[in-house]
């Protein structure tokens, strides 16, 4: 991830503090109803990895769903996981870590590793840097990943952000990942509006 990209969301931190707003989400609502779809990926799971982690602040739903589940939050924004750590202090299951998907690597492996809204900011390889994060995430799920991203399948795209073609990020799972991925394009985030992104799942074995 860039220079630029950090100091925007330290910057967004600085103004916002603990809010939606800070990690880019344009409701507290938006931000619930990706996570939700998220862990739609399992019924059960005994650990989650969160990269680009943000605030942590799925980690709630982690809870209420799967329970006092090891948790690992990964974001290279140093403000979002100092303020994660000050904010679940008594959470003895989760842990936070400084981490940039382009210099760093963990041997932490978890049953699922989700992504939400990391690969939406526009940069100069989108494509080289999507990858390489989906296959940073493949190599410690022991059984699967959940993404979400920004559809091309838009009737208004934002200059400052980057669209994915559903079709193009399923055949790249497809082909380089797993034979099993499932594809959600079937769902709105906010109240009177059409998909305009898409969620995919893939699984290291078939149901």
């Amino acid at each position: 991830m860039s220079d630029k990209i950090k100091e925007h969301y330290s910057n967004l931190f600085k103004q916002h503090g603990r809010d939606h707003v800070s990690v880019q989400y344009s409701s507290k609502e938006s931000q619930i109803n990706r996570f939700e779809i998220l862990l739609d990926v399992a019924d059960s799971m005994t650990s989650i990895s969160d990269m680009g982690c943000g605030l942590a602040d799925i980690l709630p739903l982690v809870r209420e769903r799967f329970g006092d589940i090891p948790y690992h939050g990964y974001d290279f924004v140093e403000d979002f996981i100092h303020s994660a750590k000050d904010q679940y202090d008594a959470d003895q299951n989760a842990s936070f870590h400084t981490f940039d998907v382009n210099k760093d690597d963990t041997s932490i492996e978890t049953d699922y590793v989700v992504l939400s809204g990391m690969l939406n900011n526009k940069m100069e390889d989108n494509a080289a840097f999507t990858e390489n994060t989906l296959n940073a995430m493949w190599r410690t799920c022991k059984k699967g990943i959940a993404f979400n991203a920004l559809s091309t399948y838009v009737d208004y795209q934002d200059t400052h952000l980057h669209y994915h073609d559903p079709l193009s990020l399923f055949d790249y799972c497809k082909r380089n990942l797993s034979p099993y991925v499932t594809l959600r394009h079937d769902y709105d985030v906010k109240s009177h509006s059409i998909p305009f992104e898409f969620t995919i799942y893939a699984y290291k074995q078939g149901f």
